[in-house]
C-alpha cells in the first residue's frame, strides 16, 4: 500500500527524535502494521542515511519492533538548517505524498523556521506539528498563530501536548461520559474540589537552559494541566471529532480564571534544595549546573483557578506540579472530592469522608473511595477504595500523538486559541511572582514540599 505520508523530522539528530518520537513510531507501526508511512529525518549534523537508519533501528529496538523498521528502512537523511527557506524548499520538493513536518526543535528554532516557510512554496495539504511551549506569554503566542494561520489552514496544525496523548485522559473521557452515575454528579452541585497534580522524581536531567527560564509553572501548568483540566471539567461534547470536542475545551478555558481574581492568594511556588529521591542525591537547584540563582526559578508550582460556568462556578480547581519530590508527593493524579452527604443519619459511627475520584496519570488506575458499613459492627462506618486498573493504553503518548498526525486527525493537538488562553490564565500569577509578592519557599528535594504546605 503505498504511503500517503511523508513524515520529516526537523531536528532529526535531537534528543526529543531518538528518545520519544522514533520510538513511538515503531510502537505505531508494530500496532498496525498495515499502515504505510514515508520517513526522512533533517538536522544540522553531517549524517548519512546510513547512520540515520541505524539511529531509526536502534529506537525501534528499544520499543521491541525491530521488525516494524522494514515499514520505514529506505528512510533517507538531510543535512538542513530549517531556518533557511531554501533548505526548507528543497525537503518539500523531495516529498511524496502529504508532508508532515514535525518540529523536534526549540521553540525559538521552529519560530523561525515558521517565518523561513513564508518564502517557501508549501505542498496542498502539509501539516505542521510544533511542540509546546508555544509562544512565551498571550501576545507572543497570538502572534505566532497568526504567522502560522499564513502558511496553512488551523486544521493542518498540530500544537503538541503529548499530555493528551496518555491513555489516562483518554480513559477519563470514557468514564465521564458513559456512565450516568459519574455525568449526573459531574458539577458544582456534588463537586467540592478538583486537583491536577503531576508531582516529578526527577530533577533539571540536563535542560537547565530551558528550565531556567521557564519554571513549572510554565513547562507544566501553562504547558500541560492547564489543558488536562479543560477534558475533566469541558461539557460534553456532541461527538470526540476534532472540531467538537476542541470547541468544548477551548470553551472552558475561555472561563477560566485565578480563583478570586486574587494571583497572590491563590498561588505559591517553592524550589528544592539538596536531597535525596530514592538513592539519587540533588544538589540544591541553585547549584545545579547552568542555573542563574537569581532568576528566583521556582520548581514546585500550585495554582488555583475556577471555571466560571454555570456547571462548576465555585469549586476551586487546583492545578500543582514539581520536581526532585519524593514518594510522599503520591503520583500525577487528577483528583475529584465531592461534597459530604446533606445528612448523615444519628447512630453511624466511625470515618465518613467525602467520596473521592481519583485518575492516576501513571500508573494508569483509577479508585474511587467510599464509607461503607463495618464486618463486625454494621453501624460503624469503614473506608474502601474500589480499583480498576486502566492499563497502559495500546500506544505511548507520543503514538497517540504521531497517529494523529499522519492520519490528519487534530482532536489531541491544541487549538490555536486555546494556546492563547493557557498564556491569559497564568499570566497574573507569573506578574505576581516577577513583583515578588509571592515568597519562594523551599523544600528538601525527596519531600512532598514545604512542610508549611501542609501537602
Amino acid at each position: 500500500m503505498p504511503a500517503d505520508t511523508t513524515l520529516i523530522i526537523l531536528g532529526a539528530s535531537g534528543d526529543l527524535t531518538s528518545r520519544l518520537l522514533l520510538p513511538a513510531l515503531g510502537q505505531l507501526l508494530t500496532r498496525e502494521p498495515d499502515r504505510s508511512v514515508r520517513l526522512h529525518g533533517a538536522g544540522m549534523d553531517d549524517w548519512t542515511d546510513e547512520h540515520w537508519r541505524d539511529v531509526v533501528r536502534a529506537s525501534f529496538a528499544t520499543m521491541g519492533a525491530d521488525a516494524a523498521f522494514d515499514a520505514v528502512g529506505e528512510t533517507t537523511y538531510s543535512q538542513a538548517d530549517i531556518t533557511k527557506a531554501a533548505d526548507l524548499q528543497k525537503l518539500l520538493d523531495a516529498v511524496e505524498g502529504r508532508p508532515a513536518l514535525y518540529f523536534a526543535v526549540p521553540p525559538a528554532v521552529a519560530e523561525s523556521a515558521c517565518v523561513a516557510l513564508a518564502d517557501v512554496t508549501i505542498p496542498e495539504g502539509t501539516i505542521l506539528a510544533l511542540e509546546k511551549p508555544f509562544g512565551t506569554d498571550e501576545a507572543s503566542a497570538h502572534a505566532l498563530n497568526q504567522l502560522v494561520a499564513k502558511l496553512v489552514p488551523e486544521e493542518q496544525v498540530f500544537r503538541i501536548d503529548h499530555f493528551l496523548g496518555r491513555s489516562t485522559v483518554l480513559n477519563l473521557l470514557g468514564v465521564r461520559f458513559a456512565n450516568r452515575l459519574i455525568e449526573s454528579v459531574w458539577s458544582a452541585d456534588d463537586i467540592a474540589t478538583v486537583t491536577v497534580d503531576y508531582p516529578e522524581k526527577l530533577g533539571l536531567e540536563g535542560r537547565a537552559g530551558y528550565y531556567d527560564h521557564a519554571g513549572a509553572l510554565v513547562d507544566m501548568i501553562q504547558s500541560h494541566l492547564l489543558q488536562v483540566m479543560a477534558f475533566v471539567t469541558m461539557e460534553p461534547p456532541s461527538s470526540l471529532d476534532q472540531l467538537d470536542l476542541r470547541d468544548a475545551t477551548s470553551a472552558v478555558l475561555r472561563a477560566t480564571h485565578v480563583w478570586d481574581d486574587d494571583p497572590v492568594q491563590s498561588s505559591r511556588r517553592a524550589r528544592y534544595t539538596a536531597g535525596s529521591v530514592g538513592d539519587r542525591h540533588f544538589a540544591s537547584y541553585a547549584d545545579e549546573p547552568g542555573v542563574d540563582p537569581s532568576r528566583q526559578t521556582e520548581t514546585l508550582a500550585e495554582m488555583t483557578v475556577e471555571v466560571r460556568t454555570a456547571r462548576w462556578q465555585g469549586v476551586p480547581i487546583v492545578l500543582r506540579s514539581g520536581k526532585a519530590l519524593g514518594s510522599d508527593a503520591g503520583d500525577p493524579a487528577v483528583t475529584v472530592t465531592f461534597k459530604p452527604v446533606r445528612h448523615l443519619p444519628g447512630g453511624f459511627v466511625g470515618e465518613s469522608s467525602p467520596t473521592v475520584l481519583t485518575f492516576s496519570l501513571g500508573p494508569d488506575t483509577m479508585s474511587l473511595g467510599l464509607n461503607v458499613n463495618g464486618a463486625d459492627d454494621p453501624l460503624e462506618l469503614e473506608r474502601v477504595t474500589l480499583a480498576a486498573d486502566l492499563g497502559e493504553g495500546g500506544l505511548k503518548a507520543y503514538g497517540e500523538v504521531l497517529s494523529g498526525i499522519l492520519d490528519g486527525d487534530a482532536m489531541l493537538a491544541v487549538r490555536g486559541d486555546a494556546a492563547e488562553q493557557c498564556w491569559r490564565i497564568v499570566q497574573p500569577v507569573i506578574d505576581a511572582w516577577r513583583a515578588d509578592d509571592v515568597p519562594l519557599e523551599e523544600y528538601p528535594a525527596g519531600t512532598a514540599g514545604p512542610a508549611s504546605w501542609g501537602l
